[in-house]
């Protein structure tokens, strides 16, 4: 038996001897890697699926849902959401309509890669899935790229970061966004470049500028890096022109067709404080940037504490690294440039999906520094990495990105403002009934947090809208509106917003009521389905008016 013991030990080590050490530990840190991408998706789908189906995912969800609901249908990116959105219902007061193109607004091609996926599955579940799946796959082509450079315990560690990040797990947990594409879609292109596939680079070229109309700015950050470098300058040349001249046609010559809204709306509410009137082209824009210097320096660092702030929570996953990695800023500081040029409070919030864009230049950038200065992955600096993923994992968790973690952290403490698990599931049992009563086909309007399961149809709205106009031109009201009001009611001690619109929503739906236009159809815990045309139902209509009296005599 000794014998036998000895043989085998010794069959193992000349086998293993056959094995390059390379391989052998770099096959050793995928199996180190599968495990933790398999940890994120887990928790992650669990924590936005949930988020989904206890009514926390909210307008945007319902935006493109029913853009891939139409899509699915023939009727490519029109949205009766993004149209209540736009620049002539919100500045010129006009309808909405069914037939509006969301391309005005966003130019979103890239979103047709997954139609297929959701023909299959059309359910705007499916795009929570798909969003944690393509950032999933985004970490692990990150450490595929990340050992072109490194040896694999650095190339795990960059990867444990990338997933770690606050900029990666917050907008992972939100509603579903175009821009949760460009990571895979950027790494891809990273590693493409590495490894002289340019077929593949330029592949994924396309793709990023697909993704939206001002994705080009971290291509052209790419680019830029190409040129300084001096690795690929003829290349790089070639992708800053690309994604500079793409950006510049697509918004001044072909968005404008579909609708006005990238001069009339988007450019001012993010740059307006670069132009002069009541709309601006991106040209514009640029000009007023370069024109006005001082004014640009202002906006860039101010203001000043959140900046920084920012930029920590940025650096942190990484230790810090992209701070002093030149090809990090040559990458990551274009898309970076944007958000701190623009205005308005989510351009500096680390959990919304802005922040995304930032972080592939970040995180090749760490990789090439790393590969400059091996040495310093010393015990002392292991630690001390571990430590700022573990602080960010801890902020991720306290910073309660889109009210992932309602049933675990309070909305606020004074006011004390906390809906627990039964709590909210309780509500959804009363309220899904509700719901089921609304015909698959019919017109409707809802209250945010109802959009995104009432948005697989052709007429939808959010209330207070009521009207829309409908595929063959006319003017119509909808023949369904329903409000949950339980949830503004657990929100207004804090937040003065929900108790205004609390009140709002309770004078709609008794004005709508005592004109005769809707009867009340149900009503139970603060939630009210109302009908065109038909008399309240006599009961739903007493508890209606016993529960609206009370919540809007104790509205803060």
């Amino acid at each position: 038996m000794r014998n036998l013991r000895q043989a085998m030990r010794s069959q193992i080590k000349d086998e293993l001897s056959k094995i390059p050490s390379g391989k052998f530990r770099s096959d050793l840190a995928i199996g180190a890697v599968l495990p933790i991408a398999a940890i994120f998706f887990t928790l992650c789908l669990i924590l936005a699926l949930h988020r989904y189906f206890s009514f926390y995912a909210s307008f945007d969800q319902g935006i493109f849902n029913q853009v891939f609901w139409n899509n699915s249908h023939g009727r490519f990116f029109q949205s009766s959401l993004s149209s209540s959105l736009s620049t002539n219902v919100v500045h010129a007061g006009e309808i909405p309509t069914v037939f509006y193109h969301r391309l005005g607004q966003h130019f979103t091609p890239a979103l047709l890669l997954w139609s297929p996926i959701y023909a299959l599955f059309p359910s705007p579940a499916t795009l929570t899935v798909l969003q944690v799946t393509l950032i999933t796959m985004a970490g692990i082509v990150l450490y595929i790229l990340a050992r072109q450079y490194l040896e694999p315990r650095l190339a795990v560690m960059i990867s444990a970061s990338f997933y770690a990040a606050n900029a990666v797990i917050g907008p992972t947990l939100s509603n579903f966004h175009d821009i949760s594409q460009i990571p895979l879609f950027m790494f891809t292109l990273l590693l493409a470049m590495e490894k002289r596939k340019w077929w593949l680079f330029w592949l994924m070229a396309i793709f990023i500028l697909a993704v939206r109309e001002d994705a080009g700015v971290g291509l052209f950050g790419v680019g830029f890096y190409m040129i300084a470098s001096k690795r690929f300058p003829r290349a790089g040349f070639a992708t800053c022109i690309l994604s500079f001249g793409y950006m510049l046609a697509l918004t001044n010559l072909i968005m404008p067709i579909f609708s006005a809204d990238i001069s009339k709306r988007f450019m001012l509410e993010r740059f307006g404080q670069y132009a002069d009137g009541n709309e601006a082209s991106t040209l514009e824009i640029i000009w007023g940037m370069v024109s006005n210097p001082w004014r640009l320096f202002v906006e860039l660092v101010t203001p000043f504490d959140r900046t920084i702030r920012y930029l920590i929570g940025q650096w942190l996953p990484l230790a810090f690294i992209p701070a002093i990695s030149p090809a990090s800023w040559a990458i990551a500081g274009f898309p970076l440039l944007k958000l701190l040029l623009g205005q308005g409070e989510s351009v500096l919030a680390i959990t919304i999906r802005y922040a995304l864009t930032v972080v592939p230049g970040l995180f090749y950038g760490g990789i090439l520094w790393w590969s400059e200065h091996p040495k310093s992955f010393k015990p002392r600096f292991r630690r001390f990495w571990i430590g700022c993923i573990c602080v960010s994992l801890i902020l991720s968790f306290t910073s309660n990105p889109n009210r992932t973690f309602y049933f675990a952290i309070p909305d606020s403490v004074k006011p004390w403002v906390h809906v627990t698990l039964a709590q909210q599931w309780s509500h959804v049992s009363q309220l899904r009934p509700l719901i089921g009563q609304i015909p698959p086909n019919a017109s409707v309007s809802a209250t945010t947090y109802l959009v995104p399961h009432l948005s697989s149809r052709r007429e939808i709205l959010r209330l207070p809208s009521l009207e829309l106009r409908n595929d063959r031109r006319e003017v119509v009201k909808v023949e369904y509106a329903i409000a949950d009001l339980w949830q503004l009611q657990r929100y207004q001690p804090a937040f003065k917003g929900d108790g205004s619109q609390l009140r709002d929503f309770i004078k709609l739906v008794n004005e709508l009521t005592n004109k005769g236009e809707y009867g009340i159809k149900g009503f139970t815990d603060g939630v009210v389905l109302l009908q065109k045309g038909v008399n309240s139902d006599s009961q739903a209509a007493i508890d209606w008016k016993k529960w609206s009296n009370d919540a809007f005599r104790n509205v803060d």
